[in-house]
């Protein structure tokens, strides 16, 4: 989400080919064959973790800027998670939208520095204002250049609740990174307030 002037951490981690959807399972509505889940019903989501990743930050709310893209967490903050306040909160039916900072103009990692190192079957848990945790199974995790990115793929409403995850990747030049990395996944488990996922 940012331009970059250096990698002091080196290059982040981008998506291995077979963690992407393969050609016989045709997309994200792959997720389909997933066991259902209830959906929940709106609640704000409060922070994400993802314990493949070592991700454990808080989320804020964002909006569309005057040009109807989703607007980055500020860029003094790389450490936070945002959702797409207009859109269905992660858990409910339909598909959230989740970005952060990959890395910041000094090199720095951001929240999401790891994220295309993310494989299927990873798990994303996202606490909510109502008590619950949103369970998520990684389905496929794929990096675009941004001149060919699949906007009704990434960001066309489903049925089911699905989220997807989207920060920086793909080439870098010297204006900054050319692509996006989006994670793909499907609510598969819920956590009661002090219970188990169900």
């Amino acid at each position: 989400m940012l331009l970059i002037s250096g990698f002091l951490h080196g290059q982040p981690p981008q998506p291995a080919a077979d963690q992407a959807f393969s050609t016989a399972a045709g997309g994200p509505t792959a997720s389909a064959a997933r066991p259902a889940v209830q959906p929940l019903p709106p609640a704000q989501p409060v922070r994400v973790r993802i314990p493949a990743i070592d991700v454990n930050a808080p989320m804020a709310r964002l909006d569309l800027d005057r040009a109807g893209a989703l607007q980055p967490p500020p860029a003094d903050s790389p450490g936070l998670a945002g959702w797409y306040g207009g859109g269905p909160a992660p858990g409910s039916s339909g598909t959230a939208l989740m970005t952060g900072h990959v890395d910041t103009r000094t090199g720095s990692p951001g929240v999401f520095y790891e994220l295309g190192a993310l494989t299927k079957g990873a798990r994303i848990e996202i606490s909510r204002t109502d008590g619950r945790t949103a369970v998520f199974t990684v389905d496929a995790v794929e990096v675009y250049d941004k001149d060919a990115f699949p906007t009704e793929r990434v960001y066309g409403s489903s049925d089911l609740p699905e989220l997807r995850v989207i920060t920086c990747g793909g080439r870098v030049d010297d204006t900054g990174y050319q692509g996006n990395v989006v994670v793909y996944a499907t609510l598969t488990g819920v956590k009661q307030p002090n219970g188990p996922v169900r």
